[in-house]
């Protein structure tokens, strides 16, 4: 296996990669080190995308194809220098998680093993206040990433006339993820609320595109807006986050000139370093201004009012929320009835 460890520097940091030769893509062939390697390669657009945020890791001990958990508390054992910072699940109960300051956080998830990095939309300063509005754009059997492409341009145009800029990237698979910077004044059932909004005036503009329906057998052959990734303690994978897939994609940032012309197989391990060494990161400007969800929140109500549209199902794992319908599949509700 040659050497048993090695150290990685990056921002000033050195990190210990043990069993640095340890295959973590086997199709790919891609190890722990090069792992390390390539986060320290984009080390300035994933900060920019993780800084301050609590992080839930999807860790593989034995590599992609082995067991695999989802890490949300941080471990009692951790590098003085590594940071927590306190949430707030959905069940009410509190915990720590490892909270990104800097990009050496990110090599030390990599010595456990992450393939995935799952950032919460808020920073360490108020965790219970998104400062990040997330639309999950997911196709459906029947359509895919060319289709995905298409209702990110018309959710961009509704983004525009909202006022609000937003940002594409890959998820990794077939799917989109629009990100855009809101100022943390809301809450996240507020935030939620906002976004199925969103959703709803896309599905009424573009019914053959979008569907909103929770389940799955009312969706057909089109994109679901994923409104739950809203909820609190549901989290995207971070912009420049490996995927747990055979290829070892990653989730890469795109600029909306060039969304036509990508695929989601561009964006590796191995081609993603040179992309942002002669393009540049596309999220470059992120961070220069802070939307409001005024706009949003004033449709949430006129969808109430005017419409007679409240809540809509959440994921099964939460308790039962204020003013949220059954969570009864339709086909099993007419059964029942």
């Amino acid at each position: 296996m040659g050497s048993t460890e090695v150290f990685v520097t990056v921002a000033g940091r050195e990190v210990r990669i043990s069993s640095p030769e340890k295959v973590m893509y086997p199709a790919a062939g891609v190890t722990k080190l090069e792992l390390a390697e390539y986060y320290v390669a984009v080390s300035e657009g994933l900060l920019r995308a993780l800084a301050g945020r609590p992080m839930a890791l999807n860790r593989f001990p034995g590599g992609l194809g082995g067991s695999s958990f989802y890490m949300k508390h941080a471990p009692k054992s951790l590098p003085e220098w590594l940071q927590t910072v306190q949430v707030t699940f959905p069940s009410g109960r509190t915990g720590y998680e490892v909270c990104v300051t800097e990009p050496a956080t990110v090599l030390w998830a990599v010595q456990m093993n992450t393939l995935e990095l799952h950032p919460w939309p808020v920073r360490r300063e108020d965790t219970d206040r998104p400062d990040e509005l997330r639309v999950d754009l997911d196709p459906q059997p029947g359509t895919d990433f060319a289709e995905a492409v298409q209702a990110a341009n018309e959710a961009r145009a509704l983004f525009t006339e909202l006022g609000m800029v937003p940002y594409v990237k890959t998820s990794g698979g077939r799917g989109l993820h629009l990100l855009v910077r809101i100022e943390p004044r809301w809450s996240f059932i507020e935030t939620r609320r906002a976004v199925i909004a969103f959703a709803r005036e896309l599905e009424r503009r573009r019914p053959e595109m979008f569907t909103t329906s929770w389940w799955k057998e009312e969706r057909g052959e089109r994109i679901f807006i994923d409104f739950n990734q809203a909820a609190r303690d549901r989290m995207l994978a971070a912009a420049y986050s490996t995927r747990a897939v055979p290829e070892a994609r990653v989730s890469m940032p795109v600029r909306w000139e060039d969304l036509a012309d990508v695929a989601p197989e561009d964006f590796t391990v191995r081609t993603v370093p040179g992309l942002v060494a002669s393009r540049g990161d596309a999220h470059e400007g992120i961070d220069d201004a802070a939307a409001t969800l005024d706009a949003l929140l004033e449709m949430a109500e006129r969808d109430e009012r005017d419409r007679g549209l409240g809540d809509l199902p959440y994921p099964p794992e939460f308790p039962k929320m204020p003013g949220e319908p059954k969570r009864v599949q339709p086909s099993k509700a007419r059964h029942e009835d």
